[in-house]
């Protein structure tokens, strides 16, 4: 009597089984939910505004702030890395969208703020997704956001992910993406 694989068994990567409890199933589900949600989001908000999900979540935690930030503070607010916010920033300014001044107390050190046009854009814009992961995620207990940390963590580092992550969906905005580039070419 020859045996054949069991269904619960999926190939993954080189033909080793995905697991036999599902859990592999529920967890690639979650991520393309995940994803998925954040590539509506950024199409909602290229289409709606204009912006991409990255420039609109730096835009919106502008906005939520008291007086001009830093570079440095912005990048806390949005939960990643300097160089990430700078990229964004630089567009956003181009844009019209942010202004760049030079600190009274310290004239080495830049401030931003979000310009009135910014705020024009902010009272039509969808939510940013980025924002709603950051409150789902705060609104677990300790233990629960520390786990999740730590799992996602391995799941990234397994997968071979940077070390410093761009912000979500700006490395693949409208001005790169494939589709937008091949589109362009055909107008032109």
């Amino acid at each position: 009597m020859k045996l054949g694989k069991p269904s619960n068994l999926r190939p993954r990567g080189r033909g080793e089984p995905a697991g036999r409890d599902g859990h592999a199933r529920e967890v690639l589900d979650s991520v393309r939910r995940i994803v998925q949600a954040l590539r509506l989001s950024s199409r909602a908000a290229e289409r709606d505004v204009g912006v991409s999900a990255a420039q609109l979540f730096v835009l919106d935690r502008l906005s939520q702030a008291t007086g001009p930030l830093s570079v440095g503070d912005l990048a806390e607010r949005t939960l990643t890395h300097q160089s990430s916010v700078s990229v964004v920033v630089q567009k956003l300014e181009r844009q019209g969208l942010v202004q760049r001044t030079r600190a009274e107390d310290d004239a080495r050190r830049v401030e931003l703020s979000i310009t009135p046009a910014a705020r024009q854009l902010l009272r039509k814009a969808p939510e940013a997704a980025q924002a709603k992961i950051i409150t789902a995620v705060a609104a677990m207990p300790a233990t629960r956001r520390k786990q999740l940390a730590q799992l996602m963590g391995e799941l990234a580092n397994h997968v071979g992910a940077p070390e410093t992550p761009a912000m979500l969906f700006e490395d693949g905005d409208s001005e790169r993406s494939p589709v937008s580039a091949r589109r362009r070419r055909g107008r032109a």
